[in-house]
């Protein structure tokens, strides 16, 4: 006797050229996963001005939370009895 054999549900579609078929939003659809095609969102020199922008805006925050704690540590300071 044959051993029974289930049906495929999901049968692998390997569709190679770009269709309206295989196709959704430039996500490219291959063996049922999405094949991200895109074009990345941001050129290399706009990706350096970011890093950069972002860079320069931690160090304000350091030296803004440096000058704080120096205050607070003065203001302790002068709190001390001899």
């Amino acid at each position: 006797m044959a051993k029974y054999k289930r049906p495929n549900p999901n049968p692998p579609v390997r569709l190679k050229t770009p269709s309206k078929n295989n196709w959704v939003d430039g996500l490219e659809v291959y063996e049922g996963r999405l094949i991200n095609n895109r074009p990345p969102g941001m050129s290399g020199i706009e990706q350096a001005a970011s890093i950069r922008r972002a860079v320069k805006n931690d160090k304000k925050i350091n030296m803004i939370a440096e000058g704080i704690q120096l205050a607070e540590d003065r203001k302790n300071w002068r709190e001390l009895e001899y």
